[in-house]
């Protein structure tokens, strides 16, 4: 498998992408459901890479930059076709060593922000 910076143009990608959030909703409840559109994936501040299995999208993974010191994982998704054969962790590794190449003290996974409640009492 190869990981290669990708640009967001190929149909591939595309449907990878749009295939994410429709997963998202069989398994997450609405206010879980995390992710970037395309087009707010091409952003400057993000780097985007595809994971290839010969001509085959094995998955994808984004960084973004928060601020110098401060990066943030976005969009891993896995192609279905390519669950359980480690492409999410060999991406995740990919990542994080950006991370560290670029001298990122903290880096996050986005999960939204969820309200604290406490208990009635």
């Amino acid at each position: 498998m190869e990981i290669r910076i990708d640009h967001l143009r190929g149909p591939e990608i595309a449907a990878l992408l749009r295939e994410h959030p429709e997963c998202m909703a069989e398994v997450s409840p609405p206010e879980s459901r995390h992710a970037l559109a395309l087009e707010r994936l091409g952003q400057p501040s993000i780097t985007f890479w595809a994971v290839w299995s010969g001509q085959h999208l094995a998955g994808c993974g984004a960084l973004k930059e928060i601020d110098s010191a401060h990066g943030e994982v976005k969009s891993m998704r896995t192609a279905k076709t390519h669950l359980r054969q480690g492409v999410a962790s060999m991406l995740l590794q990919h990542i994080i060593a950006e991370a560290k190449r670029h001298g990122y003290r903290l880096l996050r996974l986005e999960t939204g922000s969820m309200p604290y409640f406490e208990p009635a009492m």
